[in-house]
């Protein structure tokens, strides 16, 4: 695959042709995954996460919310509790300022590859580790899923007057994306020390626009399209069951929608997992003390 290449994907999203050859696997120890949140789902959603995946990833894995909690420093277990400082309101700039914290503390913290995932995602770290050992990381890498059919357009205000527009992909914050080191480093003019917070204000987009458009537009490196990141906002009922635990990312629908979620069966009820997390968790590590628990017999 070209640097900043399409993925070729299966209709289900699947790894199909990556005709580069294997590389060696992936050491767990060089991904960042940075989790945004905020204080008033650090009860509901990241005891979920710290109990499912994040209990499998906790030196890699960075938790960027915007208020102090000792009880959640307690919870977490050796998983890295950032304050970002940061406002606890849904606003573009708010997004952006806890952004522009995760980049830093990826730059700083000399890891290869940089995710990252929203509080109410699930991360499957086998698929996680795949994908990325099919790149580089000093390669050109940009890689996750569009929100929407067709690129984003925007007024061009950091390198004209905003009298020509620009158009670029962006792979939504909400599934969840990685960039390699190498593309990192080059997107520091404009996203390091609280630059991403500026060249935002700029274009006047989302956290994960400004990305997208600091990648996209101005580096001109391409967005390679992967259908194995998920958001709640679509429908993961149609996610073929035999797949699931094939994809990178997966999700569940908030208040609105509880019934958005995965069609998998396991040792879990939807009423005792609505998420499906737990279940998803037990179908990969089965040997789960509270896997076991809930299912005597130890098996699915």
């Amino acid at each position: 695959i070209p640097a900043g290449g399409l993925l070729p994907q299966g209709e289900e999203g699947g790894l199909k042709g990556l005709g580069r050859g294997s590389r060696d696997p992936l050491n767990p120890k060089d991904v960042f995954i940075a989790v945004k949140t905020t204080k008033k789902y650090h009860r509901s959603r990241l005891e979920l996460l710290l109990q499912t995946w994040g209990s499998q990833a906790k030196e890699q894995t960075y938790i960027f919310t915007d208020g102090e909690d000792s009880e959640l420093r307690k919870r977490a277990g050796g998983v890295n509790i950032i304050n970002t400082n940061c406002s606890a309101a849904h606003t573009r700039q708010a997004l952006c300022c806890k952004m522009s914290v995760e980049y830093d503390k990826f730059i700083e913290s000399q890891k290869k590859w940089f995710c990252h995932v929203d509080d109410d995602n699930y991360v499957i770290l086998p698929s996680l580790l795949r994908l990325l050992s099919s790149y580089h990381p000093s390669q050109d890498v940009y890689l996750g899923r569009p929100s929407l059919d067709h690129p984003i357009e925007a007024a061009e205000r950091v390198k004209s007057d905003g009298s020509v527009s620009v158009k670029f992909w962006f792979a939504t914050g909400g599934a969840g994306f990685c960039i390699s080191r190498g593309l990192a480093l080059k997107m520091s003019p404009w996203a390091s020390l609280g630059n991403f917070i500026s060249t935002a204000e700029k274009i006047r987009l989302p956290d994960d626009c400004t990305i997208g458009y600091i990648i996209e537009a101005l580096l001109e490196v391409r967005l390679a399209h992967t259908y194995l990141f998920h958001s709640h906002l679509e429908n993961l009922q149609k996610l073929p069951t035999d797949t699931v635990l094939d994809q990178v990312t997966l999700s569940y629908g908030g208040f609105e929608n509880r019934r958005n979620v995965v069609a998998v069966g396991g040792p879990f009820s939807l009423a005792e997992d609505p998420s499906r997390f737990k279940t998803i968790h037990c179908l990969l590590y089965p040997d789960t003390d509270w896997c076991l628990a809930g299912n005597p017999g130890g098996h699915f």
